[in-house]
């Protein structure tokens, strides 16, 4: 089933999961009280654009043809066209518009097309659409695998497409929950019996654009692990328990924090 039909049902996913963990209120605004974002950040629709320039680009190889800088890069202006110009819900970062947002794609996509090693590779899926259930969550968990490619060895990679303000640590990776979701995904969807590597492709939007690739693997242990914190998480949400995280780097960047201001307000209030 595609992604798309698989949101019309109740649902989790990675996203939706770290969103309960970094603040309950945010998951209850956007995926409880299903209120309109008060704007949509430049970051997100970048990461989208480049997201679809990537599967076309992968999708080519699949039929046998890799396309060259120029023809990535004007990939990439004909989706940021399509996703950004004229929007008026797009809240720009501090120095950036449309345009510098332009360049800024191009520059990452030349990076990662000149910095990206030949491989010998099969491609296995682009945009590939999983899910699963998990013991005593009634709802199952879906998403999308950007990309899986199996070596000559048999080894099986899903590989994630990531556009970041900075580069990662290894410890970043390892722990990284979307990671283990999309293993536990694996492991239950198709690919039990194969050995799994899980990579991020990072284009990172430092001064001068850099491209870097993370491998990670998980245990049986971070399994386990991974089924109870989403187990955990349903019941917190099935309890009605949205904890707000006011502390969180992230309440400068929320595109709910009228709402969220608003809340605590009518709370205060009571």
């Amino acid at each position: 089933m595609e992604i798309a039909e698989l949101r019309k049902y109740s649902h989790l996913s990675a996203s939706a999961i770290t969103d309960y963990m970094d603040c309950g209120l945010l998951y209850k605004f956007g995926r409880i009280d299903k209120l309109k974002q008060e704007f949509t950040s430049d970051a997100l629709v970048l990461g989208t654009a480049i997201h679809e320039v990537l599967a076309e680009f992968y999708s080519e190889i699949l039929i046998g043809r890799r396309i060259n800088a120029k023809e990535l890069i004007n990939l990439f202006e004909k989706f940021w066209k399509e996703l950004a110009f004229e929007r008026k819900d797009i809240q720009y970062n501090k120095n950036k518009d449309y345009d510098t947002i332009m360049i800024l794609g191009k520059e990452l996509l030349s990076t990662y097309h000149n910095t990206l090693r030949d491989e010998e590779f099969t491609i296995i899926s682009i945009e590939e659409s999983f899910s699963f259930y998990v013991e005593s969550v009634p709802i199952p968990v879906i998403g999308v695998y950007d990309l899986v490619i199996e070596d000559s060895s048999g080894v099986v990679t899903i590989v994630d497409h990531k556009t970041t303000s900075r580069a990662y640590s290894n410890n970043d990776v390892d722990k990284n929950f979307q990671l283990s979701v999309y293993h536990l995904a694996a492991r239950k969807t198709g690919y039990e019996n194969s050995e799994l590597l899980l990579r991020f492709d990072c284009l990172i939007k430092t001064k001068k654009p850099k491209f870097e690739q993370y491998y990670s693997t998980r245990s049986e242990e971070d399994e386990i692990q991974t089924i109870k914190e989403i187990q955990q998480v349903w019941n917190g949400i099935n309890k009605g328990v949205f904890i707000p995280n006011t502390r969180s780097w992230k309440c400068n960047y929320c595109s709910f924090k009228n709402a969220c201001n608003e809340w605590f307000q009518q709370s205060k209030l009571k």
